[in-house]
């Protein structure tokens, strides 16, 4: 019985039925690859192959469901600024879902101490993009050292 439960890797509110079982190897991949840019045609970043492992991980060890915990277990709105206390840094690669503005970072990050809008990456920069995410990080904390 295969009734979207794909739709937990970028469904920011998965239901009840869709946690209760795993998807299949095809959904994983069609959803998965949707957020992937070597399937809209850019060289960069991860191969096939690449998102291949990883989906292939996810259906093997039955993960692809926790893995969306956090969507279902989240109380606010996905998108809300949650006004967060402590330091915080922001890079918005361009091809994430959501690339934040500055204004929102400012209001969910009171104490923001870096944004950065970078030049190529999205919802899996740390994957495809790892030297651009490392060099953000470094920035992103430098003030805190």
């Amino acid at each position: 019985m295969h009734h979207n439960k794909g739709e937990l890797l970028c469904n920011p509110k998965p239901t009840k039925r869709h946690l209760q079982s795993a998807p299949s190897t095809s959904t994983c991949l069609k959803r998965t690859s949707t957020s992937c840019r070597v399937f809209n045609g850019q060289p960069e970043g991860l191969t096939r192959d690449d998102v291949l492992d990883n989906v292939t991980l996810y259906w093997l060890t039955n993960t692809a469901v926790s893995s969306a915990r956090l969507y279902w277990e989240s109380k606010l709105a996905f998108f809300a600024p949650k006004g967060v206390a402590i330091p915080a840094a922001v890079s918005v690669f361009p091809d994430e879902i959501y690339a934040a503005p500055r204004s929102w970072a400012e209001k969910a990050y009171p104490k923001l101490i870096h944004y950065n809008r970078l030049p190529k990456g999205g919802h899996f920069a740390a994957w495809e993009q790892p030297e651009l995410f490392s060099e953000e990080v470094r920035a992103g904390f430098r003030s805190l050292r």
